[in-house]
């Protein structure tokens, strides 16, 4: 008899809700919603007490184990220097995250603080001044950390070379389309590996400007940490233009108000700054890789958008790729 072997399961809440009882010191019992399921799990709890928090299930992905002990070091890090974050919850043994096991195998669980406030609008240069704010004072913060158990580097490789792999791999991707894609990403690195002094740093590495809460007073608190690591400080930079101005959005005026909200609290040298450009188009083609590698699990109808990214990718090259931003 052959098993099927899944991918990827969805846990009972009950279940969840009994491993976070028997691992945190929180007062049961405990209520669990789940909030999205997809690449995370993240879950809503509630206990006895009446306090709330939010409980995430990492995913297996491509690129190896997700980086929970780098991610709640650096998270840690951050709360402790003033930086508003969502700060992992201790387990009763006093860790910051704790396995558990899965149908597909062990999966990581960490236990964040809950976050009031609302979510940011994309528009409103007010909240993306906050979330320039935030970033500014996190890579300040990073100046000071010495980067315990990081397992990824936000280098090229990471994020353009196996991306675009993926993507080729895939099958999703073909002909023409995929020998312009392959083109540009190319370009991209020549121009990237040609500029020098840019600044190396522990990176958010997904700051699109949703991953916060605006709190009561304004400030932009961050969560979703999983994707950081010592990385590009530009990178950091494009990943919040890069939401701005791609699938046809149209809001540079919060680009222009989110570096206002950063320079305020830190400068950004003009290699950083002009380095922006090239690495919204590394975005791209690291979000793209990340989808296409998620083919398996949700099928190639749900992907069809990745062959039509090059247009976006060509124009964006051909437009922005000067001697200044807009």
């Amino acid at each position: 008899m052959i098993d099927f072997r899944p991918l990827y399961s969805t846990a009972q809440l009950a279940a969840v809700e009994e491993f976070i009882t028997a691992h945190y010191p929180v007062a049961a019992p405990v209520s669990c919603m789940l909030l999205q399921r997809g690449l995370n799990d993240t879950y809503l709890v509630k206990t006895a007490d009446g306090a709330r928090y939010v409980f995430r299930l990492s995913h297996h992905r491509v690129r190896g184990p997700a980086d929970v002990k780098g991610e709640t070091n650096f998270i840690s890090h951050l709360a402790a220097s003033g930086v508003p974050v969502a700060a992992p919850v201790a387990t009763r043994d006093g860790a910051l995250f704790v396995s558990g096991q899965a149908a597909e195998g062990m999966r990581e669980g960490v236990l964040f603080q809950h976050l009031d406030g609302r979510d940011p609008q994309p528009a409103v240069a007010a909240d993306a001044r906050a979330t320039g704010r935030t970033l500014a004072l996190l890579h300040n913060a990073a100046e000071t950390y010495k980067g315990e158990g990081a397992v990824y580097r936000l280098d090229l490789d990471h994020l353009l070379h196996r991306p675009l792999a993926r993507i080729r791999d895939s099958g999703i991707v073909e002909g023409q389309p995929m020998l312009d894609l392959e083109a540009i990403a190319d370009r991209t690195a020549t121009t990237i590996e040609a500029m020098s002094g840019l600044t190396w740093t522990y990176c958010h590495g997904d700051t699109h400007g949703f991953n916060s809460r605006i709190n009561a007073s304004g400030e932009a608190v961050f969560f979703d940490f999983d994707d950081s690591g010592p990385g590009y400080l530009a990178y950091d930079l494009a990943v919040f233009l890069w939401a701005k101005v791609s699938f046809g959005r149209a809001f540079t005026a919060a680009w222009q108000a989110f570096v206002d909200g950063y320079r305020a609290y830190r400068p950004i040298s003009d290699a950083d700054f002009q380095a922006v450009l090239p690495f919204v188009i590394v975005r791209h083609v690291w979000l793209m890789g990340d989808y296409a590698s998620r083919a398996p699990e949700w099928g190639v109808n749900s992907m069809g958008w990745l062959a039509g990214q090059t247009e976006f990718l060509a124009a964006w090259e051909t437009e922005q790729m000067g001697n200044r931003l807009f």
